[in-house]
């Protein structure tokens, strides 16, 4: 089973939005240091619609020389055929296990989607977990089509879920929770995934509060449950100013230089938030004392 927090790491980029792997190479230590779990590389806050094949292979590659932390690989392309070819190139430099989201363009229909995920658990011999992402896909995988790839592949072993919905992720857990590892994706419902059985999760506010993220996890699972819900409280108040007020590549980038790690900005199109974003942004990380 894959479980614990898991960072959904950004990917640093210079003044001319070009991939700053010094910067990258440090940000991997700072997180290891933090001690997560594992790393997701190139998932939705690691810009990965914003890179080109090339590149992709160069993130992957420079996290791959710098831990010994399991990496779980983004793949995720819109056709099936560059999803397999990517995620063959991903295996080859020696990642973990594989992240697929659904393609995100045309959007395809459960049958579709069944074959979309079929051809590529056929095609790589990788772990692979199902990303469910509605917010940027617009597709909320049927857990039905979940239940059928988890019988028929012995190599999907997981899903990141990031619909939001504890009900969804519940409902995950008792048809699949003994099958596969079911990780949340979604910062704000850490402890209620985790009080009905989920393995963990996987969060953007884990870019910016790594520790609490891992205390929060740590505490459950040394039974400190009030501990465990303050700590997922002000998770919360940070989720909501980083992730859903404003753009959250934007923000949490903000958020992370705030905090002296180096890692640029967003490429365009996501803008730089104005003077009373930031300002909130500031005062949210003063609040739970990471300033």
């Amino acid at each position: 089973m894959i479980e614990g927090i898991y960072v959904p790491h950004v990917t640093p980029f210079d003044e001319d939005e070009e991939i700053n792997e010094e910067a990258l190479r440090d940000l991997i230590h700072y997180f290891e240091n933090a001690k997560v779990s594992g790393f997701v590389t190139l998932g939705s806050n690691g810009e990965f619609p914003y890179l080109n094949f090339e590149e992709k292979l160069r993130v992957l590659k420079i996290v791959c020389e710098e831990t010994n932390l399991p990496v779980i690989a983004g793949v995720t392309e819109n056709s099936t055929r560059e999803t397999i070819r990517l995620a063959k190139e991903a295996w080859n430099l020696g990642v973990d296990a594989l992240l697929i989201a659904p393609p995100y363009y045309f959007k395809p229909n459960e049958k579709e989607l069944f074959a979309h995920y079929s051809a590529i658990a056929q095609s790589v011999e990788a772990p692979i977990l199902i990303y469910n992402v509605p917010k940027f896909t617009g597709i909320n995988i049927p857990i039905k089509i979940i239940e059928r790839l988890v019988e028929e592949y012995s190599n999907i072993v997981g899903i990141k879920d990031s619909s939001g919905s504890i009900g969804r992720i519940g409902e995950l857990i008792r048809r699949l929770g003994e099958d596969m590892s079911i990780l949340a994706g979604t910062a704000d419902l850490i402890y209620p995934a985790l009080a009905l059985g989920a393995h963990g999760a996987v969060i953007a506010v884990a870019n910016v509060a790594p520790r609490l993220c891992v205390e929060l996890y740590t505490a459950f699972l040394e039974k400190k449950y009030d501990r465990a819900k303050r700590l997922q409280l002000m998770i919360n108040y940070l989720n909501e100013v980083l992730v859903k007020k404003y753009n959250q590549i934007s923000a949490i980038k903000e958020a992370m230089n705030m905090l002296g790690l180096n890692v640029g900005y967003p490429r365009m199109p996501s803008l730089l938030l104005d003077e009373q974003a930031v300002q909130e942004i500031e005062f949210a990380l003063a609040e739970v004392g990471l300033l």
